[in-house]
């Protein structure tokens, strides 16, 4: 798998250092992991969802004799890499532009899972899963932002083998196949450990033959928005990394295209 990975050393901004620019806290040393799915024809959407569109309102030479280039862009709020808010499954939860910065910048956990799902597409993850990795690394910290690796990013972006079927229509949605959170880890993170946000590398949160999506519904309604088609988290260790993941500012938004990076030490 192909990781755009930078590395960047930040340098604390003073206003000796910029003219009247301040920063609230100097930026941490570290590599730059870029955990987002490019936005193009080939992106996956659910399948009752629009895919994503790109028309070209202008692109050449103007009559002023420079060159411009200016597009006009149409999509889902929930297909690629996006956010999904917590009033997407919860009536008068966080809307888009709602939600806190804190629980969109934070710590990252990174839950591997992979060989689980590997072996079975449909694998819900589960407390055990979750209780495990903590007897490893410690116990989930409280604002955390949680992130589950099932590997399937790799899949994508081929709809057959990332979500299970190419079909689309409402009838394709009962040919879903991938991994997701169980109610009960969904209810750990959100009671007992009070994380942050929870992510994952697939289509959902929910496997994907879940006809009733208790792990969105148990999150949102305490207001903890979820980050979906996640990529390239085998490039993040279990701890120590920084998740930033800013979407697109939607005024009562139930979601939109969202720009995640991590920046590991």
């Amino acid at each position: 798998m192909n990781i755009a990975i930078a590395a960047l050393a930040f340098l604390p901004l003073t206003a000796g250092g910029c003219s009247g620019f301040r920063t609230a806290a100097p930026w941490p040393q570290g590599t730059l992991v870029d955990l987002t799915h490019t936005f193009d024809a080939d992106t996956v959407y659910w399948p009752t969802a629009p895919g994503f569109e790109l028309h070209a309102d202008f692109e050449g030479e103007t009559q002023g004799g420079w060159f411009y280039e200016s597009n006009t862009l149409s999509t889902s709020e929930h297909g690629g890499t996006h956010l999904d808010a917590p009033v997407h499954f919860a009536e008068g939860a966080l809307s888009t532009d709602e939600i806190p910065l804190r629980r969109l910048v934070g710590p990252a956990s990174v839950l591997d899972v992979s060989e689980a799902c590997a072996a079975d597409r449909d694998h819900e993850i589960g407390v055990d899963e979750i209780e495990a990795w903590e007897a490893r690394h410690g116990r989930l910290r409280e604002g955390a932002i949680v992130l589950f690796r099932t590997g399937f990013d790799r899949h994508w972006p081929d709809p057959q083998r990332y979500l299970g079927t190419s079909a689309r229509g409402p009838e394709a949605v009962a040919a879903l196949r991938f991994p997701g959170l169980s109610a009960q880890a969904a209810r750990l993170l959100a009671v007992s450990r009070r994380v942050g946000a929870v992510g994952i590398d697939t289509a959902s949160l929910d496997p994907g033959q879940s006809k009733t999506f208790p792990a969105h519904r148990i999150l949102f309604r305490h207001d903890i928005p979820g980050f979906e088609n996640v990529k390239g988290l085998d490039a993040l260790p279990p701890t120590g990394a920084t998740v930033i993941a800013l979407p697109m500012k939607i005024r009562s938004g139930s979601g939109g295209p969202l720009r995640v990076i991590a920046v590991v030490p």
